[in-house]
């Protein structure tokens, strides 16, 4: 199946690339040459990989398992040799991978893989987005996908033959909030299926085709291949290999000594400026400081944003307000971004975009009532890791806008976590949604001078 190099084919319907003889036979000359060694140590494995991956596609089922083999671990590992599947379960999400080839019935969304009987329960449903604790969402919002044991169940015959591996992730839960797709779906695809080099094919359960858009730049980037929509491509599909599910570490992160290759958020964030084209790699780019105001609309407002900007333009900086039309075009906005000193914003999704800041800009996050460690976990930490400097803005009570309706002294505002304690939906309700900011210009000044530090400048004498 992988030998034939003389044409590299998309599903039905998309182009068809070919290659002349001459630089086939070229290939097949080096292929010859070729010699794996896999007696080596994984490291010297996967730089034998890289040097000697030439083509387009994955040419032969031995490398095609040492590529998956790397997205599970220890005992993972070895089980995955011996039976051919695997899975990977942690609290926030579960990945299987079969190194053998599958049948993939999209109607039903049910994978047929020839395990081995060495396999015990080899059955799997899995619900392919990572947020496997949130049991609700999960069931209501996720799709489910069976994996089903081949020499169990009699699989139907192929209508479609795919060269390279699946795999399969949804577009469901939460994923209609800038957060929640790249916490969930973009930086998990990365970690994921970086390794294989756009030598891939996704298929997105809970397809929405504003999402696919969205993210066509990420995508395409990722997979030479187009993505496959089960609800209008209902048939059976064949793949040499499938991944169904994503990995997830944490919030906006990755743990670089669980990915292949090492990968980083840093690396995610090079990844990003290579798939938008952003020119601007760091400060030392960069001249007269930018500063993104992101301007909400609905919740956690400014209340007094000209004040603030007119305090901004005081201190030098050139000031962009970010409005939700204007974040709703991710690449020309990631542009903006990425010429950006100083992002400044209330605790929300839409500081995510702090992914597309040049390294060693500031991310400064104003922290409302009763969102002290929802704006560090989420915002703060990942600043962080991406090689970011991060300032925190903690509002005063009389700054927020509860004030005025439960006074000063109320468990409102001066004991959150009492609302908190009656349930999460509740503290949501009054501090993400009923809050408002008027913010202390005088003292935002100062921790806007911090950040101008951060820069390596200094502000004007008034």
């Amino acid at each position: 199946m992988y030998s034939d190099c003389w044409k590299m084919e998309k599903v039905p319907g998309s182009l068809a690339l070919r290659a002349t003889p001459f630089i086939c036979l070229l290939l097949l000359s080096l292929l010859c040459t070729v010699q794996f060694g896999f007696d080596a140590t994984p490291s010297e494995q996967w730089k034998k990989l890289r040097t000697n991956w030439v083509g387009s596609r994955i040419r032969d089922q031995e490398q095609l398992q040492f590529l998956l083999k790397r997205l599970v671990q220890g005992e993972n590992q070895t089980q995955l040799e011996v039976t051919g599947f695997a899975c990977h379960s942690n609290i926030h999400t579960e990945v299987c991978v079969s190194n053998k080839p599958v049948r993939i019935d999209t109607l039903t969304m049910k994978v047929y893989a020839p395990f081995s009987q060495d396999m015990p329960q080899a059955n799997h449903t899995i619900h392919p987005y990572a947020r496997k604790d949130d049991k609700p969402l999960m069931s209501n919002s996720v799709t489910s996908v069976q994996i089903l044991q081949e020499n169990i169940t009699l699989p139907p015959a192929c209508r479609y033959s795919h060269n390279v591996p699946a795999v399969i992730f949804s577009s469901g839960g939460f994923a209609r909030n800038i957060f929640h797709e790249f916490n969930e779906v973009i930086i998990p695809l990365f970690l994921t299926s970086r390794h294989l080099q756009s030598r891939l094919q996704f298929i997105v359960t809970d397809f929405r085709s504003e999402f696919v858009a969205r993210y066509d730049t990420i995508l395409s980037h990722l997979s030479s291949y187009e993505v496959i929509d089960p609800a209008s491509n209902g048939s059976i599909h064949c793949f040499p290999g499938a991944v169904v599910g994503l990995h997830y570490h944490d919030n906006l992160a990755i743990t670089t000594t669980d990915v292949p290759e090492g990968y980083s958020m840093l690396d995610f964030k090079q990844f990003l400026r290579e798939s938008y084209n952003l020119k601007i790699r760091d400060l030392s780019q960069m001249e007269k400081p930018v500063l993104v105001l992101i301007s909400r609309q609905k919740s956690r407002i400014f209340l007094n944003e000209d004040q603030m900007l007119t305090m901004m333009r005081a201190l030098g900086f050139s000031v962009v307000i970010a409005k939700p039309d204007m974040m709703a075009n991710l690449h020309k906005f990631a542009k903006v971004l990425n010429s950006c000193s100083i992002l400044v914003g209330a605790h929300g999704a839409g500081l995510t975009n702090e992914i597309f800041l040049p390294e060693g800009a500031v991310m400064v996050q104003v922290v409302g009532l009763g969102l002290e460690w929802g704006s560090t976990t989420y915002f703060g930490a990942p600043a962080i890791a991406m090689g970011l400097n991060y300032v925190e803005y903690k509002i005063e009570p009389e700054e927020s806008s509860l004030i005025s309706l439960y006074g000063r002294d109320h468990p409102v505002i001066v004991d959150p976590a009492s609302v908190y304690s009656q349930g999460y939906e509740i503290g949501r309700a009054m501090y993400l949604i009923k809050q408002n900011f008027n913010i202390d210009v005088v003292r935002f000044r100062k921790t806007l001078v911090k950040a101008l530090e951060f820069l390596g400048r200094s502000a004007p004498l008034v």
